[in-house]
């Protein structure tokens, strides 16, 4: 049997152990440029989630049949980075209050969600929701659902932004959101 000092220690690490959200803003290669600048996260990857569809691949997320989101998971460490901040800048990178609709982008795969694993996580995007309403005119339409299998986007999709710096969509639609994320969150940002 763990006496309960062993359990007070192996419930502290529980809590500071890295953390995935699954955070859908508009088309992923935004979310994936901010985040992989967020000290404190370890991982990020886009991919496909939230549809009823078995698999999940570019061009069927697309044609808007599959159900599916465009994600990111972003992986962090708790004590460098808070859960609040992560959640912070998920608000500030995209528009929370249109629905199936970032700028260009428009469909059911560039809505706006935050896939919850446990109840835990499900209140972190409740509470966050609720704080950032305030700032806002229009009601936030960011969906809370239940994780489905996260299904990890082609190769082509990740780190675009690094890869393709002088891309047309990373000046005129990454760019300005990178700007955003500077100016409020520096703090938070590497080097």
């Amino acid at each position: 049997m763990e006496d309960d000092s062993n359990r007070e220690i192996t419930m502290a690490s529980a809590r500071h152990a890295v953390q995935t959200y699954y955070l859908g803003g508009g088309c992923f290669w935004c979310l994936d440029a901010v985040y992989r600048k967020v000290r404190g996260v370890t991982s990020v990857v886009s991919g496909y989630l939230g549809g009823a569809a078995d698999t999940a691949y570019y061009e069927a997320v697309c044609s808007g049949t599959t159900g599916h989101v465009e994600v990111v998971a972003v992986t962090f460490d708790p004590e460098q980075v808070p859960r609040e901040v992560i959640l912070d800048i998920f608000f500030a990178s995209h528009d929370p209050t249109t629905l199936n609709r970032q700028g260009y982008d428009v469909g059911t795969q560039y809505r706006s969600a935050l896939f919850f694993r446990d109840d835990a996580e499900r209140a972190d995007f409740e509470r966050a929701v609720e704080k950032h309403q305030e700032n806002f005119a229009d009601p936030i339409v960011t969906a809370i659902e239940p994780a489905t299998p996260f299904y990890e986007a082609e190769p082509v999709h990740q780190n675009y932004y690094e890869l393709n710096p002088m891309a047309g969509y990373c000046n005129v639609i990454i760019n300005p959101k990178l700007a955003k994320v500077r100016r409020y969150y520096a703090a938070w940002l590497q080097g």
